[in-house]
This record gives structure tokens, C-alpha cells and sequence, in this order.
């Protein structure tokens, strides 16, 4: 019997250089949410180079993430193996030790990891979710917005717009002014009708008893099923206390802010939520990606991914507890405007090409030169 065997196989590619660039983009709209407001977002953009193929990631942070790519990742990444990016991340962890890991060390981790992977597939001349591994075909979306800033006919245009497009779960923003929270949940879910699942996310801005009372109201008036980081996420005991205390149907979820390993284990050791979440420009990148589903495998809890759409679309084809991405209304437009290869969701998914080798996205160096930093 022939085994036919790629020519890289059993060889190794060093890692050439990385480019690093940031870029700021104006929102369509002022955004806000519980905690914070903005008017624009910085995604900072990685390539690595081997031989002739170029890999591409990003994170969405401070441009001070390039700075740090810049002086603490480049010399530990170059001469790397191109083809072994859990092996990079290794460095890489190490390299930030002292400048410690969470946040903007993770962000920039993030980045370069993400960067890394899509070159090893590229090199093979593999989509990305076949140089992985996939154990499904599509990834289901919900809509997400809904900002606090919007005006109710601004908040019902957007959400109706996913329900049109056949993406049957929307999430809206809460928090900003809790007072009038149940009355904008009442108008969301009079605005898509009964059927689709209705999803709000707090920001971590009400306290223990404020967000349970919300959760009863938000339940029994308007169905939510998903509540986002009612409380803090670092308050372990506090988003327990509204799991187990909120109403049947109605999920709890937090870990758009885990950086390391351990803090998904403590969310997940603490039985805090029902749904963990992660965010592939945030934790680790890929390469850490990946343990966090094996963490939820083990714990029997679903995961849901945080943003970064076109990011996410092929890992998250390698994940067995996989629930669903957030199609997230800012960064779906930044993609949109800086890459080219994005996906668009069909039936309330997206199906990431693979006739397209790596993640199948590429930088619109022209037009993105008008937003850089």
C-alpha cells in the first residue's frame, strides 16, 4: 500500500519575521454597554511569514499589545517552527512571565498564537479547521448588540435584522440605566416576536440581589433564556448565587475576560455558570482555545464563543462543546472593512470555505492603511 505524505512532513519551516500592525476604526454609532462606553475599537493585526506562505491573526486591545508583540514576542517567535505553534506558545508564555500574563500580555499572545496557526495551515495548504481537526460543519450564530446607547427604534431595527437573516438568537446590552432595563427587554422581545431566543448581557454592572431581581423580571415579562455576567465576573460566588437563585430557562454565562487556563478551571470549579464563554483574542489564542473546550468536556459544560467572528469560524469548528459565536454587530464590521474572505452566515450559521487554505482571511492593506495607528 502507497501512503501518500505531504513534503513537509517530518520537516522543519522556521518562522521568517512578523509584521505587527494596529488599527483604529470609528464606530457606525456611539456604543455603550453597563460599564463602559466607546466611539471606536483598536484590532491590532499579526502575519508571520515562512517560505512563501503568510499566516494571518489579530486581537481586538490597546495598540500597546503591538508595542508588546514588538519588544517581548518577536525575538523568542522568529526562528521558531512554523509547523508547531503549541511550541511558540510555550515561549511566548514564558517571555511575558514577568510582565505578567493576564490582560495585555494575553491579548498579545492572542494575536501571534492565532497568526501562528493559520501559517502551519497555510504551509500544509489545509483550511485551518482541517489542520486542527474539525468535529462539526457549521457554527451556530446569535446576533449581538443592542447597545445601551441605541434609541428603542435603533435597538428594534437591529435586533429584527438578525431574526430576518435567519440568525434565531439575538443578544441585547443592560446595565447603563437598570431602572429602564425591563421596559427596553419588553420592547426587544415585542420587536422579534416569541419565537426567537432572546439573550441580555449586563456587563457585570448590577449587584447580587439587583441582578436577581432583574433575572425574575426579565424571565416572566419577556423570556430571556441567557444572562450574560450579571455580576462581575471575577465574583465568583455572586454569579454561583444567581445560577442556582435564577428562574428555570434562564442560563447564566460568564468568561469573556478568562486569560489563563485557571481562570476557566475557577469558574468552572466554583459551578458558577451554565455556560462558559471564551474569547480566542483573549485567552491564549488557539492553542488555549483548545483546552478550554477539553475543560468543559470534562466539567459537561457547553462553551460559547465571545467575538471576533471571522477569527473564531475555524477553531470553532474543532470544538466538541461548542454552543454557539456571538456575531458581534462592531466586529463583523471591522472584518468586513479590513479583510477580505470573510463568511456570511446561511440559516443562522456560518460554513467556513474550505477550498480556502488557512483561515481564508486576508488583509485589505490598502484600505486598511486610512485607520492605522
Amino acid at each position: 500500500m502507497t501512503v501518500a505524505t505531504h513534503p513537509l512532513r517530518g520537516a522543519e519551516v522556521a518562522v521568517e519575521r512578523l509584521d505587527v500592525r494596529a488599527y483604529t476604526i470609528p464606530t457606525d454609532a456611539p456604543e455603550a454597554d453597563g460599564t463602559l462606553s466607546w466611539d471606536a475599537t483598536t484590532i491590532v493585526v499579526v502575519r508571520a511569514y515562512a517560505g512563501d506562505a503568510q499566516g494571518l491573526g489579530y486581537t481586538y486591545a490597546s495598540s500597546a499589545a503591538a508595542t508588546l508583540i514588538c519588544d517581548a514576542l518577536l525575538d523568542v517567535v522568529g526562528g521558531a517552527d512554523a509547523l508547531a505553534p503549541a511550541a511558540a506558545w510555550e515561549r511566548m508564555r514564558r517571555a511575558t512571565r514577568n510582565l505578567g500574563r493576564q490582560g495585555l500580555a494575553s491579548t498579545a499572545v492572542s494575536a501571534v498564537d492565532t497568526a501562528l496557526w493559520d501559517l502551519r495551515a497555510r504551509l500544509l495548504e489545509l483550511p485551518l479547521c482541517d489542520a486542527i481537526g474539525t468535529v462539526r460543519d457549521d457554527v451556530p450564530l446569535y446576533g449581538s448588540g443592542g447597545f445601551t446607547s441605541y434609541t428603542a427604534d435603533h435597538l428594534r431595527a437591529q435586533l429584527c435584522g438578525w431574526v430576518e437573516q435567519g440568525i434565531g438568537r439575538v443578544k441585547m446590552k443592560v446595565g447603563s440605566e437598570p431602572e429602564l432595563d425591563p421596559a427596553r427587554v419588553r420592547t426587544a422581545r415585542s420587536a422579534i416576536g416569541p419565537h426567537p431566543e432572546l439573550m441580555v448581557d449586563a456587563n457585570g454592572a448590577y449587584a447580587r440581589k439587583q441582578a436577581l431581581a432583574l433575572a425574575d423580571r426579565f424571565h416572566g415579562e419577556a423570556g430571556v433564556c441567557w444572562f450574560e455576567e450579571p455580576v462581575g465576573s471575577d465574583d465568583l460566588d455572586g454569579l454561583r448565587l444567581v445560577r442556582d437563585r435564577a428562574p428555570a430557562g434562564m442560563e447564566v454565562a460568564a468568561g469573556e475576560y478568562g486569560w489563563t487556563l485557571a481562570d476557566f478551571r475557577a469558574l468552572l470549579d466554583a459551578q458558577a455558570v451554565d455556560v462558559l464563554q471564551a474569547d480566542v483574542t483573549r485567552c491564549g489564542g488557539i492553542t488555549e482555545l483548545l483546552r478550554v473546550d477539553a475543560l468543559c468536556r470534562a466539567a459537561r459544560v457547553p462553551l460559547s464563543l465571545h467575538c471576533a467572528p471571522a477569527l473564531h469560524a475555524h477553531p470553532a469548528l474543532a470544538l466538541s462543546q461548542l454552543r454557539h459565536l456571538e456575531w458581534f454587530h462592531d466586529h463583523v464590521r471591522i472584518e468586513s472593512l479590513l479583510f477580505d474572505g470573510v463568511d456570511e452566515p446561511r440559516c443562522g450559521a456560518l460554513h467556513p470555505d474550505r477550498l480556502r487554505p488557512g483561515n481564508g482571511l486576508a488583509l485589505k492593506e490598502a484600505d486598511a492603511e486610512r485607520w492605522a495607528a
